[in-house]
């Protein structure tokens, strides 16, 4: 049976620490004399109030042991409860955001997707741009937590083969979560204080490295900017960011063994070379494109080329460029990049990489069988054989990925979207990348003009994205609330 008082605790525990986070925007508005401290207030003091009562009304349960059917529920609740009120500053302020725009504004956050609703983010207080970074960031070290502690359990897309001995059954997951998540909040800060610094010595304010310091550690694409990144119109800080998107693409606990030494863990994973190679094959084709047909001049091509393809591929979604004027290739080299994402265990989303090898094992192994019925080929994945378990969790995740991405373009054809509006909506909240294509979700627009019908479609892709589709559809299931 579900315990649902062990999930409410730690949904408890979980709103008291987002509370916290509130006072760093509150702080910034009070400091800037913005009237919308007043809705940071009010948020902190409902959302540590709804903490504290669920954290005080569960406190005999929580030496109680996780079951499968809590493990789901508990990942798809706090994503839910992050946003909901996450969202509570924005509907709350001055700035008139209504009930359907605050709910997608957060949801963009805290799964790292970067649409926005904001037309004018220039115009907004300080401390809006704050907690719309905040979110992000506190959704990129959410993912790479649940990623290393808890989908491997469950066995979500094939993720069980990053399992490890020390987590192997659902009793262990909390205890898990704690340990992992401690390391990661150091890495996690670490990169990002580097990303700070490299964003402020290159001419970015100490507010606009702040900000973008955390979307891109986060590979979230929130911006204080209008036009994002090309605001600046500083090259450096453009390389700067292709670097750190990477680092934030890259599985965040290898940091951790190149800390200690272990640089050969890191060449040897095949995961990360696979990911370098696709992102420079695919800038390359880009750079080429641009400057061959006479698009952008040698310089330009190579440094547009460059970022725009690592923030589509990576998710982050930052731009510097309207990619739409690029001519028809390039759009639908960055479209089909967008499903792609990066390694697992890091803040990106997306298909990601380690799928993608597997499914080319799986294909390779199934051309060998035909060439030569009577041979014995096993499929490896980083040097270890993959199991049949694996393979048919990879396959299924890619079939409700396919099936998702369908449902959504058609279900947003309903709304009197365009097709093309529809397919890039459709693929960038599935994907958690942001921007889409044409001339209403383009990377010089928002998603202010859609339907509100529209956007909790949006929504509700953009959870299904980030918590790898079958983490959310699982519970939809009536099977799942069986005892």
């Amino acid at each position: 049976m579900i315990n649902f008082k062990v999930i409410l605790n730690v949904l408890g525990i979980l709103l008291l620490a987002l509370s916290a986070l509130m006072l760093f925007p509150l702080i910034a508005d009070v400091i800037k004399n913005n009237s919308t401290w007043m809705s940071f207030a009010i948020s902190l003091g409902i959302t540590a109030s709804v903490g504290i009562t669920l954290i005080l009304s569960t406190r005999d349960e929580m030496d109680k042991k996780l079951i499968m059917q809590d493990a789901f529920l508990l990942t798809t609740l706090s994503w839910v409860f992050v946003c909901f009120f996450g969202s509570l500053p924005f509907y709350l302020s001055d700035i008139n955001f209504s009930f359907t725009d605050s709910i997608f504004e957060s949801m963009s956050g805290v799964t790292t997707t970067g649409s926005t609703i904001i037309n004018n983010v220039e115009s907004m207080p300080h401390g809006i741009l704050i907690w719309r970074a905040l979110l992000q960031w506190l959704g990129g070290v959410g993912i790479i937590v649940m990623a290393l502690s808890i989908l491997p359990v469950l066995q979500v897309g094939g993720m069980q083969v990053f399992r490890t001995e020390s987590s192997d059954t659902t009793e262990k997951i909390l205890p898990r979560t704690t340990q992992i998540a401690s390391a990661v909040i150091i890495i996690y800060l670490v990169l990002t204080f580097a990303c700070f610094f490299s964003y402020w010595a290159f001419g970015m304010s100490f507010f606009d490295a702040l900000i973008h310091s955390m979307t891109t550690i986060a590979t979230g694409g929130f911006s204080s900017k209008n036009e994002s990144l090309a605001s600046f119109n500083i090259n450096s800080i453009e390389y700067i960011a292709c670097l750190f998107m990477i680092i934030g693409s890259l599985p965040i606990l290898i940091y951790l063994e190149v800390w200690n030494g272990k640089f050969k863990k890191v060449v040897n994973d095949t995961q990360i070379s696979t990911f370098i190679y696709l992102l420079l094959a695919c800038s390359i084709i880009v750079i080429f494109y641009l400057w061959f047909n006479d698009i952008k001049d040698i310089e330009e091509s190579i440094r547009l080329g460059l970022f725009n393809v690592i923030s589509i591929i990576t998710g982050t979604g930052y731009t510097t460029d309207n990619f739409n004027l690029w001519g028809p290739f390039p759009i639908y080299l960055l479209f089909f990049g967008m499903f792609i994402g990066g390694c697992a265990g890091s803040t990106t989303c997306g298909i990601k990489i380690f799928r993608f090898q597997i499914l080319f094992a799986t294909l390779k192994n199934q051309i060998q069988k035909l060439l030569h019925p009577h041979g014995v080929f096993v499929p490896h994945y980083n040097h270890k054989k993959l199991e049949d378990e694996v393979i048919a969790s990879v396959m299924g995740f890619f079939f409700v990925f396919i099936l998702s991405f369908i449902v959504i373009t058609l279900l947003l054809s309903t709304t009197e979207l365009d097709f093309v509006t529809s397919l890039s909506a459709a693929a960038t909240s599935l994907a958690n990348v942001g921007p889409g294509l044409g001339n209403t979700i383009g990377p010089e627009n928002s998603f202010a003009d859609i339907s509100i019908a529209a956007k909790w479609i949006l929504i509700f892709s953009m959870l299904l994205g980030r918590l790898e589709l079958l983490t959310v559809l699982v519970i939809f299931l009536p099977a799942f609330w069986k005892n």
